[in-house]
């Protein structure tokens, strides 16, 4: 084959050839569209300070909202398992929107079945469904245990989960022993982050209740179980390794509780087998026995957090995001207290450098109005590495900010977290807003930068703001995910991150003696 024969053009240049422009004009006979100068005066219509208030005055409309449906979250949760396979009771489709969805940020196939509910299972109910799916899944993926969760067609019909899998063992089709975890997640109510919580606390109470073992916290020091972490929907795999890191320095035993991290940065070697890594589920009985546990996203775990308070009577130290240094400070000193163990001094030494890079970079971040967008964790830990680094927070969006941790909401913990320092005093957490509110927004009152997932990156666009790319999803760069943004190295690809893109920005809009070679 010659290579003018693998000359096959992207369809960024495809579709600018005449053929497929005098396509589109054609087409437009067919479609009543309006005229470009009629376009073109609504564009610049929704640009304005009176559209903004008409857009904020909205009620009834949510137009491209920052947040997915539960049973997305439940889905990762569950490959937080060893050889966990998660079963979503609704439709393919659904399924195949939870599984494009991760798959296209962690560049890795996620392995989910369903039960494939159609009219029939709406009108009659999904048991048959979900009990032939189970006797399917179990024979073609063997898989040790699986993870049931619910869409928004078995919850408005009222499927009974639990009477289902209980009919599957009559019926022979999975063992009396076979473990089969489930949790309710409505997809019309809450968001990820809520799906993601729930299948983790189903999961965890289903081990610990089958297993027999009353959990006595402390218990377990000796036999490896002497702290317990929970990461939460956590879309960044290097924040696994980085923690690891942290724990390895000091030098203590621990148990990640759902670490899907082996799942979505698995190697490519010729032969792909369904299920990588995960917490093994041997050890989570076990886990009651911890000193305590920490979590990194309190938000977010919520159920878990009183799950593991209540039931297994253990301390928790519940944290958001641990990013910046002050961040990583209160993560260094909450397993310290945890576990009784000084901070070693290979972390001060990291932290001494990462100090002195922030220094270096400061003349560029200082001053810099920055928009930002993310679940209520990740804000918190956003909202505090800009204000430490003297970069000034003014539009703040949450889509599914309204949670509380220990009666303490969200928005007011941002609202403090901002008002505690100067660099916060122009800033608005906006909860509930979307991201056509977002573009109101950057487009009249206007930033620097936006930081926040690709989906923002059509407002950040049409504002002509350079988006630098946090969070979940981000679908079109590649890797980023592998970085860690917690830890004191996940502080210093942070800043990198942010000083560079600004650094481009300072070259692309400059030229002659403005065109410097030393930045």
């Amino acid at each position: 084959m010659s290579k003018d024969d693998l000359n096959i053009k992207d369809n960024t240049s495809l579709f600018k050839e005449e053929r497929y422009v005098q396509q589109r004009e054609n087409k437009k006979q067919f479609e009543a569209p309006c005229s470009e100068q009629e376009t073109a005066e609504a564009l610049a219509y929704s640009k304005s300070a009176e559209y903004m208030e008409k857009n904020f005055s909205r009620q009834n409309v949510v137009i491209n909202p920052h947040k997915a449906c539960q049973p997305l979250g439940s889905v990762m949760a569950a490959l937080g398992f060893e050889k966990t396979l998660p079963f979503v009771h609704g439709s393919q489709g659904c399924n195949a929107y939870f599984r494009s969805h991760l798959s296209r940020h962690f560049k890795e196939p996620t392995p989910s079945v369903s039960t494939s509910m159609t009219e029939d299972a709406a009108v009659f109910g999904g048991m048959n469904n979900l009990i032939d799916g189970l006797e399917n899944s179990v024979a073609l993926y063997k898989p040790e245990m699986v993870a049931i969760c619910t869409t928004c067609m078995a919850e408005v019909i009222g499927d009974d989960l639990n009477s289902f899998i209980g009919n599957a063992r009559i019926k022979g089709v999975i063992s009396e022993e076979y473990p089969v975890a489930f949790c309710n997640t409505p997809s019309f109510v809450g968001s990820h982050i809520t799906g993601y919580d729930a299948m983790i606390k189903g999961i965890l109470s289903y081990l610990y209740t089958r297993s027999g073992i009353e959990s006595k916290p402390g218990s377990g020091a000796e036999s490896g179980e002497k702290l317990n972490v929970l990461l939460g929907f956590e879309p960044y795999t290097g924040n696994f390794a980085e923690l690891r890191k942290i724990l390895a320095a000091f030098d203590t035993k621990y148990t990640i509780l759902g670490d899907h991290s082996g799942n979505y940065d698995s190697p490519a070697t010729g032969e792909y087998e369904y299920y990588y890594g995960g917490t093994k589920l041997e050890d989570v009985p076990q886990a009651a026995n911890a000193l305590g546990t920490l979590s990194l996203q309190k938000y977010t775990l919520k159920k878990t957090q009183e799950y593991i308070s209540g039931t297994w009577k253990q301390q928790i130290s519940a944290l958001s995001t641990p990013l910046g240094i002050k961040g990583t400070d209160k993560l260094l000193e909450t397993i310290s207290e945890l576990t009784g163990l000084p901070v070693p001094a290979s972390l001060t030494e990291e932290r001494g450098r990462v100090v002195d890079a922030l220094m270096d970079s400061h003349p560029y971040l200082h001053g810099k109005r920055v928009a930002l967008v993310g679940d209520p964790d990740l804000l918190i830990g956003l909202i505090g590495f800009c204000l430490e680094t003297g970069m000034e927070p003014v539009h703040i969006v949450c889509s599914n900010g309204d949670v509380d941790y220990n009666e303490v909401k969200f928005k007011d913990e941002a609202v403090a977290l901002l008002a505690a320092s100067p660099y916060g005093s122009e800033a608005t957490v906006h909860v509930g807003k979307d991201l056509w509110h977002m573009r109101s927004l950057l487009l009249n009152d206007t930033v620097d930068l936006a930081i926040g997932s690709s989906h923002l990156k059509f407002a950040a666009k049409d504002a002509d703001v350079p988006l630098i790319r946090v969070g979940f999803p981000v679908f079109d760069r590649h890797h980023m995910h592998r970085y860690p943004i917690i830890g004191y190295q996940g502080t210093l690809n942070l800043l990198s991150l942010i000083v560079n893109t600004i650094l481009q920005q300072l070259d692309d809009n400059n030229s002659g003696f403005n065109f410097e070679l030393v930045r």
